[in-house]
């Protein structure tokens, strides 16, 4: 019985060696991402162009200050805690 194209993208994943794995996982992952017509229109939308205020700049110091500092919460813990409260 001949192969899938699936059966053989999987069997060539399981002749690859290890280290190799997480490249082909961002390769694949970029393919569905392009496939899907919300993400591409998101990509392809042009950049703001309202202009940069003093307030923002100031909150992105303070945000950036923040980051340095370590008095961040991980995007993992956030949604673990909004997983708890739904």
């Amino acid at each position: 019985m001949a192969q899938t194209t699936r059966q053989r993208v999987h069997a060539l994943l399981d002749e690859l060696p290890d280290d190799d794995v997480p490249f082909v996982l961002r390769v694949l992952r970029a393919l569905r991402a392009e496939a899907d017509p919300v993400r591409r229109a998101l990509d392809e939308a042009p950049d703001d162009d309202e202009p940069v205020t003093e307030e923002d700049r100031a909150a992105l110091a303070e945000a950036w200050e923040d980051v340095q500092a370590g008095r961040t919460v991980p995007h993992e813990a956030v949604r673990a805690g909004m997983q708890k409260a739904s």
